[in-house]
């Protein structure tokens, strides 16, 4: 090995190892003192591109098991509400019952009265103060059936035999049905989801198939669609004189294919329970107008000051206790499936942190027996490098 003096080619090799040995020293510390394997992309460029995604999901579905426990407590103000409602109409109907009777004359069913009418006024009262967030939830909570006459309610007339629509949770959009003759099914659908339920063969007096139609004169059925959330009650066939059984009431093949349902968005009634994008990543509940004289429970004009109105009131209060009933057991349905949307995102946060982590964080471990190796080879290069440095020293003893 010819010896130099200019070139010191050894302390030139030992330096650079040692740049090497230093590079990966800062490297364990930094992952040390940060817990990150990554902490800038050159460390992982594909793995932070991963990660990344990974931690904006992470917070959105954070974010939306937050968003399905607010939207269970509002639906928990509402059926709370409601439950107050719910006991006031029993007591009406008390009142009703006991001015129903002959046992009372005029003027005690003014005495009555009055206090029928305060609990009616108490009604509409909790409808209209019952709010969560400023958002009133029993005037009218999430989207509505569209009443435009060239538009919905050409499904709702005396040719198609639909009395009534009443939907639960059903998203926003124009749905089309599908009613094919014979078949004893409808088909309904929104361009994204598709439900077909059969009705099955209308039965006369005898217990035998009646025909034409699905549904028995003078009776009616519902139609539940409700993977979309949405409710058909479709009457018989009537007989009466002067009605054209053809044209009157639902009969198999009516509603054709040309016959839409356009929904509107309401005020409200949309929970974001996914971290996404998407009508698979939200939650559509819908109450109805719940005050007494709104048009579900429709008790404006119900009065128990006579015998007869007392008789009749008596109905409209069964009808709205049926109602009420009816709007609650939507309201449960939906906090059941918002807790189970809450348990499944939590899970997905678990697994999807454990990946990001897997990804992202540092093996104290490895890492720990890496800095060793580090600081021992850096120790070791600096000791070797002051060696190299006396390298060229030999070259006085031939000068001596």
């Amino acid at each position: 090995m010819p010896l130099r003096v200019n070139t010191n080619i050894p302390a030139l090799n030992t330096r650079r190892i040692l740049n090497i040995n230093n590079r990966d020293l800062k490297t364990r510390i930094e992952r040390l003192s940060s817990g990150l394997r990554i902490n800038r992309a050159a460390d992982d460029a594909a793995g932070l591109n991963i990660s990344e995604g990974m931690r904006a999901e992470l917070v959105g579905l954070r974010q939306a098991v937050r968003n399905s426990e607010q939207a269970t407590n509002l639906i928990q103000t509402a059926e709370g509400a409601l439950n107050e409602v719910n006991a006031i109409l029993i007591r009406m109907r008390e009142l009703s019952v006991q001015s129903a009777s002959s046992t009372v004359n005029d003027e005690n069913r003014e005495s009555i009265n009055a206090e029928f009418v305060q609990l009616i006024n108490e009604i509409d009262r909790i409808g209209t103060v019952t709010s969560y967030n400023d958002t009133a939830l029993l005037t009218g909570f999430g989207n509505v059936v569209n009443k435009d006459e060239t538009v919905s309610t050409s499904l709702l007339s005396t040719t198609t035999g639909v009395v009534g629509v009443q939907i639960s949770g059903a998203t926003s959009g124009t749905y089309e049905f599908t009613d094919a003759l014979n078949d004893n099914s409808i088909t309904l659908g929104n361009g994204i989801v598709t439900q077909t339920i059969s009705l099955g063969p209308a039965l006369d007096a005898d217990g035998n198939a009646a025909s034409p139609g699905v549904v028995a004169s003078g009776s009616s059925i519902v139609a539940n669609f409700d993977r979309l959330g949405i409710q058909l009650t479709l009457s018989g066939q009537k007989a009466a004189s002067g009605v054209n059984p053809a044209t009157d009431g639902y009969r198999d093949g009516d509603l054709g294919t040309n016959r839409l349902l356009v929904i509107d968005s309401g005020v409200g009634g949309t929970f974001q329970v996914g971290p996404k994008d998407g009508a698979v990543h939200r939650i559509e509940v819908n109450i109805s107008d719940m005050t007494a004289t709104g048009a579900v429970l429709n008790l404006g004009s119900a009065t128990v000051s006579s015998l007869s109105g007392s008789q009749s009131a008596i109905s409209a209060i069964d009808l709205a206790i049926s109602s009420v009933s009816q709007q609650r057991g939507d309201l449960g349905a939906f906090q059941n499936r918002l807790a189970f949307n809450l348990r499944a995102n939590e899970n997905t946060i678990e697994n999807i942190q454990a990946s990001e982590s897997s990804i992202r964080d540092a093996d104290i471990a490895l890492e720990v027996s890496a800095f060793t190796r580090a600081q021992i080879l850096v120790q070791a290069g600096t000791a070797l490098l002051a060696q190299a440095n006396v390298l060229p020293q030999n070259a006085l003893s031939l000068l001596g």
